[in-house]
């Protein structure tokens, strides 16, 4: 291996990312031309870019609008591009809503809607159904992130608090055809689950969404409660006349980026293997699991013979309870990692989410090895005590190991590699 290991796991991270560049994605599923209008909308964290390349890629006219997170984005010459919070929900994301509901009024059948929906769409758009207000959306979104619940089960209980979501922005589309491209960063690539489907209707009812509330033993607003048991939560069903026109396409996703990554370390002479796309679970657990298995390979050349990298991706989550601090699930997850591989020589791993974010900082994970923990110690940092509390940033920040590309314009789910010498 000729990069230094920091080196070597930040370029196949870039490998990652590079696969589920926009521009590429989108021009393999590029619709046909319609006889009446072109709209676009979209909304994630990989939104603008898809919209610049979208646009850069088709020769007829169309106008649209996207919603992407707060913070820099691509320059788009014809689509507009709105920007609201995430993880949290805010004003701006009511007005970006609107508009995308506006938008697609009174189209007709020779029309063509090209939806471009990536993660993080969800609390981008938050449209709370009549008798709710934004500070319900907002409530439901802190119980359900705050749950320890799997992206799915939020998505669930999300789409039944809204008035875009599970399908419903597609199905206000109607008649006009409607080609959703979706980046995916959930476990399975469902595409009804990313973003919450605003143009993928699935089979869920709200008495799903009360399941799964009752599982996590959420607290909801009494207006939310009351809502979900109204009957009038219900979306629309994938067999509705509104949707037999739609088509849809997961253009990019955790599995392909593994690949990539995969293809990168063995081009620098590690073989690689891959656990899972897939792996959800509470961060610290994953973390716990992944040092297992990378110290049995450290220490007996097993169930991977040495050098090899270690590669998963998916959502993990986090479950808070009482105080905590700064941070993400990647951080949280590595921090725990790093605990199990304490004094173990020979791992180095990464945990990053390929959106370049993880959480609420501006780092997207971190690096970790056999001497992290002594270093945040010499810091005058506690290890156990800030994953206790949730601020594993504040840990790594002490021993200098975030890791910090910046936002990728892309988002897959985390990555996670761990190179075993």
């Amino acid at each position: 291996m000729a990069l230094a290991p920091r080196a070597f796991l930040t370029s196949l991270f870039e490998a990652a990312v590079a696969a589920a560049d926009p521009l590429a994605a989108i021009r393999a599923h590029l619709p046909e031309p319609p006889k009446g209008r072109t709209i676009v909308v979209g909304a994630g964290k990989a939104a603008s870019q898809m919209a610049a390349a979208f646009e850069s890629l088709w020769n007829g006219p169309l106008e649209g609008v996207v919603v992407a997170r707060h913070g820099p984005v691509a320059d788009c010459k014809r689509i507009r591009v709105l920007q609201s919070a995430h993880p949290v929900p805010d004003e701006a994301g009511l007005a970006g809503s609107a508009e995308l509901l506006r938008l697609v009024q009174g189209l007709t059948a020779d029309d063509l809607v090209v939806a471009l929906i990536s993660g993080g769409g969800s609390s981008l758009l938050p449209a709370p159904p009549e008798g709710l207000t934004l500070a319900d959306e907002i409530a439901v979104n802190k119980a359900l992130l705050a749950s320890g619940a799997p992206i799915s089960a939020m998505n669930v209980v999300r789409k039944h608090v809204s008035r875009i979501k599970g399908g419903r922005l597609a199905f206000a589309a109607a008649p006009a055809r409607v080609v959703s491209l979706i980046v995916s960063d959930v476990p399975g690539d469902n595409p009804a689950f990313v973003a919450s489907g605003p143009t993928i209707p699935d089979t869920s009812t709200a008495q799903d969404a009360l399941a799964i509330v009752a599982r996590y033993g959420m607290e909801l607003p009494p207006a939310v409660m009351r809502h979900l048991n109204s009957g009038q939560a219900g979306a629309p069903l994938p067999d509705d006349p509104a949707f037999k026109n739609h088509v849809q396409h997961v253009i990019a996703s955790a599995s392909v980026s593994l690949e990539a990554a995969a293809a990168k370390a063995r081009e620098l002479g590690v073989e690689p293997v891959i656990l899972s796309d897939a792996i959800e679970g509470e961060a610290r657990d994953i973390g716990r699991m992944h040092a297992a298995i990378a110290r049995e390979t450290a220490l007996r050349n097993r169930p991977f013979a040495k050098p090899v990298v270690i590669l998963s991706g998916g959502e993990t989550t986090v479950t808070i309870s009482g105080a905590y601090g700064k941070g993400g699930r990647n951080s949280e997850l590595l921090l725990s990692l790093a605990l199990d591989i304490d004094g173990v020589d020979g791992i180095h791993a990464l945990s990053a989410d390929t959106d370049g974010i993880d959480g609420s900082e501006d780092n997207a994970g971190a690096f970790a090895d056999g001497g992290t923990v002594a270093a945040m110690r010499a810091a005058g940092a506690d290890p156990r005590d800030h994953l206790a509390r949730h601020d594993a940033w504040s840990a790594f920040h002490a021993s200098g190991d975030l890791f910090v590309p910046g936002p990728t314009g892309t988002n897959v789910n985390d990555f996670r590699a761990m190179l075993v010498l």
